[in-house]
């Protein structure tokens, strides 16, 4: 059976792929320090605990902390015997292109989300992932990656917020009843969620404009399906879309 891993920058998600489909994931915090055995002790238990029997002989992962991959290497050869997939090296099949400059380097999320996007969807897409950072890849018709958009994540605007003005409190990101807020936890609600709509909503835009055919636009990302309440300008969200690409990735590197 097959570990799929995805790291992020703020949270990892583990999952378990049967052959037939995901039959489990679970999330914790990434924290690049963890070692292989602790994974295991984090996996075992949860495999134990969800009456989990299964015997993993593969592991893909990819990983936007680098120094994360080393502990996933020790974890795949102590426990489960077998060399990990890990997008984003030479060596690994994704069965696109990349068309950016020449010494530019894209996360293996960004590749990983191509690759599910155009094998669900087909070519001239958009994906927005609503993650640490808001992202907009680009996929060409052939299902290429040929570039995108980078913006500050919502949670990490909100806390950059918070932190820049002493008197504004934390918050819970949500779709207000209202514009026009009249208390500040309303404005501040108002402000990030319409904020972020208009974001999007004009990114898209501004990329449909430079691209020759037209595109249509995916959503993915734990504040997706949140984001989608106040724009009809994704085509639909697709919530597993990583886990989904860890999927296509490692049968296209399976020997």
């Amino acid at each position: 059976m097959l570990l799929a891993i995805d790291i992020g920058n703020t949270n990892s998600v583990f999952a378990i792929h049967d052959g037939k489909e995901f039959i489990a994931s679970w999330r914790c915090e990434t924290v690049a320090k963890r070692t292989a055995d602790e994974y295991y002790v984090f996996l075992k238990q949860l495999m134990d605990l969800n009456g989990i029997k299964a015997t993993l002989d593969r592991v893909i992962v990819s990983s936007t902390v680098p120094r994360a991959v080393f502990n996933i290497r020790v974890l795949s050869d102590r426990y489960f015997d077998c060399r990990p997939i890990v997008v984003g090296k030479p060596e690994t099949k994704l069965g696109i292109d990349v068309r950016v400059d020449e010494g530019t380097t894209v996360g293996p999320d960004r590749l990983v989300n191509t690759v599910a996007a155009h094998d669900l969807y087909g070519g001239d897409l958009v994906v927005v992932d609503f993650g640490t950072a808001t992202t907009f890849d680009v996929v060409d018709h052939d299902g290429a990656y040929i570039g995108g958009v980078i913006a500050p994540g919502v949670n990490l605007s909100m806390e950059a917020l918070h932190m820049a003005a002493a008197a504004l409190p934390h918050i819970d990101v949500t779709m207000p009843d209202k514009v026009i807020g009249t208390n500040t936890v309303e404005c501040m609600q108002s402000g990030v969620f319409w904020g972020y709509v208009g974001l999007v909503e004009g990114i898209c835009k501004q990329i449909r404009a430079e691209h020759p055919r037209a595109m249509k636009i995916i959503g993915t990302g734990g504040l997706a399906s949140l984001f989608e309440r106040g724009t009809d300008v994704f085509e639909n969200i697709e919530t597993d879309l990583t886990l989904h690409g860890l999927k296509l990735i490692a049968e296209r590197n399976d020997t």
